[in-house]
């Protein structure tokens, strides 16, 4: 009779599998689809590895030279995938690597504890060690297991000596993740309170070989994913290095996957995973969304939203898509005002001919020059909603730069006041415009809105009166408003306060601080960029990138300035050909787009990685 096997495949397993010749990656998916059918079945090769850290470690043959690494648990009812590679080094893996459950988190954990060469010799009269004097030492083996440190490495990491860092570093590679995060948090200075806080540790008393709850854990789906049929199958393992597609880090998940009692502010620096999030909230909400009602997913960029919609695409079933509408916002507002009857055309920017128009009004005894009122009309009138020559003489002009008294003010709105019935005769609106007519017609209720929630990315380019749009879509209550954003890359918006849009935040307010897309020392060295520089948190107050970090490490970056920018490009060139390694140097030249040289500096930047500009050129070769 044929055994059917619960396949459940790791996070290592799929960045193996992505090493894989193509012929072998076939193999694989071959392997897996008969093993889930019958486990038993001849040519699959289900055997011991000899010599493996985890007494259920065995191999599966994937061809003649590969073979993949599987665990099956005590009781049989799941068969974990961790790793694949050619034969030799698929066992010398599995005698590295131990699998079993946390003690205290219940989490399943894949690591590699120190193995002892030999055995200890037997002592007569054993020594009591001495008490260790490490980083790490104040905490107890219990305090470290409940961080996430595997129960095999509790001692190890408790005894370890050296700078906090140093040991971190050191014993990175070996832990899982969250052990590795919570002795990063504990090395920069977080209390163990603290991190416990944020940490999931199991309630009652952990069953080691209950790995069906085991996977149910937070800390297990980031890392393993339960394979249920023959098409997820396909799709994880059709794209294994988008592994955002599958697994989430347990407090990404914490955002998604839960109810909220009225809107959500998510922050994050560049690389922290907020559209991933957006996205996987917009899913788990449309999973949940009332008959008849969509998620709207709304962003300020055109390319962004469609790369969006492409990549929902690869996560949601068809049901789950069509109670989605991704879309950027004038896109969204255009095609509301159109159902609604709106004749007007809508502009974005400036109508060249009637600002011409305009611009005969401009009084002669106030010399500023016409994109003085440009910016003016874009910054104040528009940005502030500006109606009337009465709300123009009180409006805040914060950031201007060049004060108008009273007098001047009454004197240059006829400017103002001139463009807009110029656009009106010819059935023009500006963008903002239609922005504040699409409020109006929701305000009046005569609007028919079909959401149950707004998710909303790089929030942090959108101005107020779009935010107070948004708030408008969906009444105030639970799951109403996720809204994602990093002020840190604002590009087109200005400062906003979503608590003056209508948007309460209070007390729903989370910031993601782990970077999975560059090098700790490149992010840390973009970070110095923005030191000193005061950046909005989008609700009032200031944001920064402290306690963010990156899992991966690379080199530092190197700096020099040069005299020419042809100088530049050699030097570029130079390098880019000695690490492709190629016979020919390239063919270079400024590119038609590329950066500008900056002037000489007299000075040597104080950064660790700086070099002078032969040490930058001998570096080179």
């Amino acid at each position: 009779m044929a055994v059917p096997a619960s396949i459940v495949l790791s996070n290592d397993f799929l960045t193996a599998f992505a090493k894989l010749p193509s012929r072998e990656q076939r193999g694989v998916q071959n392997l897996i689809s008969r093993f889930r059918q019958e486990s038993t079945a001849s040519g699959l090769n289900y055997e011991r590895v000899r010599l493996a850290l985890s007494p259920n470690i065995r191999s599966l043959r994937i061809s003649k030279g590969y073979r993949a690494i599987v665990y099956q648990s005590p009781r049989g009812g799941q068969h974990l995938l961790l790793w694949a590679a050619k034969h030799d080094e698929a066992y010398k893996w599995a005698q590295r690597h131990r699998c079993d459950i946390n003690s205290q988190t219940g989490a399943l954990q894949v690591y590699e504890p120190k193995v002892p060469e030999t055995e200890p010799a037997t002592i007569a009269n054993p020594v009591t060690p001495p008490e260790p004097t490490g980083p790490f030492a104040p905490l107890r083996r219990r305090q470290l297991v409940r961080l996430g440190i595997p129960d095999a490495m509790a001692e190890e990491v408790r005894s370890a000596s050296g700078e906090a860092d140093e040991v971190v570093e050191r014993l990175k590679q070996r832990l899982p993740q969250e052990g590795y995060e919570a002795l990063f948090d504990y090395a920069c200075g977080e209390s163990y309170e603290g991190i416990i806080r944020n940490r999931e540790v199991a309630k009652d008393q952990v069953d080691d070989g209950d790995f069906e709850t085991a996977l149910l854990r937070d800390d297990s789906k980031a890392r393993f994913v339960v394979i249920n049929s023959q098409n997820q199958l396909e799709a994880v393992l059709n794209a294994p290095l988008e592994q955002w597609r599958v697994f989430l880090h347990p407090r990404q998940r914490k955002l998604v996957e839960r109810h909220w009692n009225g809107p959500v502010r998510v922050l994050g620096a560049a690389g922290t995973g907020k559209t991933v999030v957006a996205m996987h909230r917009a899913r788990w909400l449309a999973e949940r969304a009332p008959e008849g009602r969509k998620v709207l997913f709304v962003t300020f960029n055109r390319n962004l939203a469609s790369d969006i919609r492409q990549n929902l695409l690869e996560i949601c079933s068809p049901d789950q898509m069509d109670r989605i509408e991704v879309v950027n916002i004038d896109k969204w507002v255009h095609g509301f005002l159109k159902r609604h009857g709106y004749e007007k055309q809508i502009v974005f920017g400036s109508e060249r001919e009637a600002w011409k128009t305009a611009m005969t009004f401009r009084p002669d005894d106030v010399d500023l020059p016409e994109e003085f009122y440009r910016a003016e009309w874009e910054q104040v009138v528009q940005l502030r909603g500006v109606s009337s020559l009465a709300e123009y003489k009180k409006v805040p002009r914060i950031g201007r730069g060049t004060s108008l008294s009273r007098k001047s003010r009454i004197k240059i709105w006829g400017v103002f006041d001139a463009y807009r019935q110029e656009l009106a005769r010819r059935g023009i609106r500006e963008s903002r415009d239609a922005v504040r007519d699409a409020c109006d017609l929701i305000r009046a209720g005569n609007a028919s809105l079909r959401y149950s929630s707004v998710v909303v990315d790089e929030a942090q380019d959108l101005d107020g009166l779009t935010l107070r749009l948004v708030r408008s879509l969906v009444p105030e209550g639970k799951d109403d408003l996720f809204i994602a954003g990093d002020c840190h890359q604002r590009i087109y918006g200005h400062k906003t306060v979503l608590g003056r849009c209508g948007i309460n935040i209070r007390g729903r307010s989370r910031k993601l601080r782990l970077n999975y897309r560059t090098t700790e020392q490149t992010r840390a060295w973009a970070a110095r960029l923005l030191e000193g520089r005061d950046i909005d948190d989008l609700d009032g107050g200031t944001d920064d990138d402290s306690g963010i970090r990156s899992l991966t490490s690379g080199p530092e970056p190197l700096e020099s300035n040069f005299a020419t920018e042809e100088e530049q490009w050699e030097t570029l060139v130079r390098y880019l050909t000695r690490r492709r390694g190629l016979a020919r140097p390239l063919r270079h030249g400024p590119h038609p787009e590329g950066p500008r040289c900056g002037e000489r500096s007299n000075r040597q930047s104080e950064h660790p990685g700086v070099r002078d500009r032969e040490g930058w050129r001998r570096s080179l070769g």
